[in-house]
């Protein structure tokens, strides 16, 4: 990008590539006034679609009150109210709770990427008054003249007004691959973007009438959904829906019809039998887990344009690493220049000086060079070849102090130079060190000859020293140890690149891999090459793109980092597009993730992160899902026998925050470094279908002999209590199971929850509030050991379904 500070835009030349135009012409390429871009403004001809990095307030509130179970637990909540007494409503009251820390944690969520968009908006160059300026996208108005340079993303629809060898990709929008050459008068699509080249163009279409404002909402907009973790958990409500209907009637006509109960008692009973079933704080917990999520990454510099990216990234079993900005700093310096043949060193300076002074965005090669050799008098450029990574070169053409003309191109030696050239193998062996190496040569043909690279008379060599991340070693490590493969696959020389990962020590550094070489047709043999190696050199923007895709129909989950407009078309592809902050407009508007930071030890966080959320929800998801299997079970057992169901709602209010609400809320964010594997629901259900059964039947069994045990009028209340206990005690050791492996924090956590209870049962206006009161001791006694057999069942249980189901 042009530096923020305001710069005169200089008038075209003769011969410099761009059109000499009419007056008209000259007077647009100075751009707007003051006073023009003002009447534009009024008139609302003004690039004002707004750019959400997250959902609104008004979103937030209404997705988490206006919810499925929130208006089933509304009308039961009523209907309690109603019929008494408050106690049995406490499930209402925890609701209430649930919602205000979900809608509080997720506007925190909001508050951090709006700040963290705000620092990592794109910031287009526009001519205003003479003056090339950056201003915010929503600024620009119509008849603006932006200007365009390597990476740069158009954000507007418009016209060229000018070309310097500009070529814009379009393959986003229309499918094409091959990068356009844009000549002026030619049409620029709102959400291209360039990869090679210079150039400015008018808006003629802003606001909602351009593509790229519909592209950009949609890129950076907070979102929870399309993750297999809230598909899985949206399935698992949906069955859970259905299964309530009949349930309730059930209970409703047993309890009325059957036993006789007033109106009254039988609505509480059915309303104690249909709200455990529902696994509402489950939905919170994961808003939660994921809002908190973005708040701890957003304090690393890490803007998370897509929420489920923490997610996807932790299900990652592949990262492919582009080597510059990524494993290398964006900067480099020039250690040596070495003349060829007869070639005067001075000359090749002069030449090194001009050719850095003709591109306005210099790459970050041409940056080492232009910093190393000040541009020389009296050299004036007459026309320019821009740098792309497919070509890997750039050209200039001058004329000289002395008159005469010259054409000189600058990229990579075994591009430019024949297979059987003698100075490859010293090239080679510079590589070998972690160098980059530039050949200098004198053109044979015009710079638009579509041969120009052939023939060439090599004049010099310019040894580049690339600066290595100094926590790229670290962060290596820490994908291998998690079973990560990283594989970096770069459009530089193989042997170099190879160098650079092995100072890093990434395994099979040794081996590197020039990309010419892969079989590109054959879609399973370059998967099976790719598996194989970790190191990929001369891979061209599309190449990166195959790669990606083959590993995919491999089965890997693929994550691809990188900072350049070569990694656009992979980043878009991958998984997850992981985007430095100091890259290209266009790599950061595709990728989900961005780091502001540009460092890439940032990474492993967002991996821990989503392994956090992933692990810890699937731990409580079988929580909640084991109470609602054996709710389930409780009630159709009931209605079976014909008998009034065991529990009041406060009771199963009680035990849900013991056992579920509380414990579950910890463990969700708590750390967790487990790597994400897919199916979710089967997960958790191969657990919560056996813990639920064993738990419900250990609750009915107690629930049956405190029948006989207990007669009488008040019996019911007795009965209840002894039944509570059991309840209480077997899913305590569900719990106690999911909080392993224990830490002194998981194990206070369970023995405070039973220490709860105990409170309840031996504090007389708790009891009375609870209506939980143990009568004598044959019948608590026997709850308690027929928890005690539930709880070998569960061992035994998860032990055979650990075995016979492995994730």
């Amino acid at each position: 990008m042009t530096d923020p500070a305001q710069t005169e835009v200089e008038e075209p030349e003769p011969g410099d590539g761009r059109p000499a135009g009419g007056n008209g012409r000259e007077v647009a390429r100075r751009g707007l006034t003051t006073a023009e871009v003002a009447e534009r403004v009024a008139r609302g001809e003004v690039n004002d679609v707004p750019v959400r990095s997250s959902r609104s307030t008004a979103d937030i509130v209404r997705s988490n009150v206006f919810t499925r179970f929130n208006a089933i637990i509304g009308v039961l909540f009523v209907i309690i109210l109603i019929v008494g007494p408050i106690q049995d409503g406490l499930f209402g009251f925890v609701i209430l709770a649930n919602t205000g820390i979900g809608i509080f944690q997720e506007l925190r969520a909001k508050k951090t990427l709006d700040s963290l968009a705000l620092i990592g908006e794109t910031r287009p160059t526009v001519r205003r008054d003479g003056a090339a300026v950056q201003v915010p996208t929503s600024e620009v108005v119509l008849d603006d003249v932006l200007e365009l340079g390597p990476g740069d993303k158009a954000i507007v629809d418009g016209e060229v007004l000018e070309s310097d060898g500009l070529e814009i990709d379009e393959s986003l929008l229309t499918g094409e691959a091959d990068p356009v050459v844009k000549k002026p008068g030619d049409p620029v699509m709102s959400g291209s973007f360039v990869v090679a080249g210079n150039g400015a163009f008018t808006a003629t279409k802003v606001g909602r009438a351009a593509y790229a404002a519909q592209l950009a909402e949609e890129a950076s907009r907070f979102t929870l959904v399309h993750s297999e973790l809230r598909t899985g958990i949206s399935q698992i409500l949906k069955y859970v829906t259905w299964m309530m209907i009949p349930t309730a009637l059930g209970l409703i006509l047993s309890h009325l019809l059957t036993l006789g109960l007033t109106a009254d008692a039988a609505i509480r009973r059915m309303v104690a039998g249909i709200v455990p079933m529902i696994p509402e704080g489950l939905v919170l917990l994961t808003s939660v887990a994921f809002a908190i999520g973005v708040v701890r990454l957003g304090r690393k510099q890490c803007l998370v344009q897509e929420l489920p990216a923490i997610e996807g990234l932790a299900r990652v079993d592949v990262v492919c690493l582009d080597k510059t900005g990524t494993l290398t700093e964006g900067g480099m310096d020039v250690t040596a220049l070495r003349p060829l043949a007869d070639q005067d060193p001075a000359r090749v300076r002069q030449v090194l000086g001009a050719f850095g002074a003709s591109d306005p965005r210099p790459n970050a090669s041409l940056a080492a060079v232009v910093d190393a050799y000040p541009a020389p008098d009296s050299w004036r450029c007459t026309g320019t070849l821009p740098f792309s990574s497919a070509r890997k070169y750039s050209g200039a053409a001058f004329d000289e102090p002395d008159g005469s003309a010259s054409a000189w191109l600058l990229g990579a030696p075994d591009v430019l130079l024949p297979d059987d050239d003698p100075l490859l193998p010293e090239i080679d062996r510079l590589n070998a060190e972690g160098l980059r190496v530039l050949l200098l040569a004198r053109a044979a043909r015009p710079l638009d000859h579509p041969d120009v690279a052939h023939e060439g008379q090599p004049a010099a060599l310019v040894v580049l020293e690339q600066r290595l991340r100094p926590d790229a070693p670290d962060t290596l490590r820490y994908f291998a140890e998690q079973g990560v493969q990283a594989k970096v696959i770069s459009g530089d020389n193989a042997v170099s690149v190879g160098a650079v990962a092995g100072k890093l020590g990434l395994a099979g550094a040794d081996s590197p891999v020039d990309a010419r070489r892969l079989p590109h047709d054959d879609p399973e043999a370059l998967a099976r090459a790719l598996e194989d190696g970790a190191v990929f050199g001369r891979v061209t923007p599309q190449q990166k793109r195959d790669m990606v895709g083959a590993l995919q129909a491999r089965g890997h989950h693929v994550a691809m980092t990188g900072d350049g407009v070569n990694d656009v078309l992979a980043l878009k592809d991958a998984d997850i597009g992981v985007a430095m902050g100091s890259g290209s407009e266009a790599t950061r508007a595709v990728a989900q993730i961005v780091l502001l930071n540009n460092s890439f030890a940032t990474l492993p966080s967002v991996v821990a992160e989503g392994r956090r959320v992933i692990g810890n929800i699937t731990r409580v998801a079988t929580l909640f899902l084991t109470k609602t299997v054996y709710s389930v079970l409780l009630a159709v057992l009931v209605a079976c026998c014909q008998i009034p169901y065991p529990y009041l709602p406060r009771h199963l209010t009680l035990l849900s925050t013991l056992t579920i609400g509380v414990p579950a809320f910890f463990l969700a964010l708590a750390p967790n470094k487990e790597r994400a594997r897919p199916h979710f629901v089967r997960r958790v259900m191969r657990y919560a279908v056996p813990s639920g059964v064993i738990t419900g039947l250990a609750a009915f069994a107690t629930y049956l002999l405190a029948r006989a045990y207990y007669t009488g009028p008040d019996a019911l209340s007795a009965q209840t209590s002894a039944a509570t206990l059991t309840l209480f005690l077997t899913a305590l050791y569900v719990l106690a199971i999911i909080a392993r492996p224990y830490t002194w924090w998981r194990i206070g956590l369970v023995l405070l929850m039973g220490l709860g209870f105990l409170i309840v049962l031996v504090t007389p206006w708790l009891q009375r509030f609870f209506d939980l009161r143990l009568v004598g001791t044959t019948m608590p006694w026997t709850a308690v050991a027929i928890a005690a057999v539930a709880a070998v069942l569960l061992e035994v249980a998860w032990r055979w379904v650990g075995r016979r189901f492995p994730a």
